[in-house]
């Protein structure tokens, strides 16, 4: 897999996961959208050994939420 096509993997998962947040947690896009780039999880989604990439939104989405609500409490 070039480059270029985990970049494309990488923007599509985001393109699913920042709605996905808007929903459960009441977020403007732009609050998601922070919110998503400055997570652990999006650093694990860029890197190439995870293979987090390649996953699905609902699944990757799980990951985040334990993220997410872990900081909460």
């Amino acid at each position: 897999m070039t480059a270029a096509d985990r970049q494309f993997l990488i923007e599509c998962l985001c393109e699913d996961l920042v709605p996905m947040l808007m929903e459960e947690y009441g977020l403007t896009d732009m609050e998601a959208i922070n919110l998503l780039y400055q997570s652990n999880t999006f650093a694990k989604i860029e890197d190439p050994q995870t293979g987090l990439y390649y996953q699905g939104a609902v699944y990757v989405f799980e990951y985040l939420k334990e993220e997410i609500d872990g900081k909460r409490n």
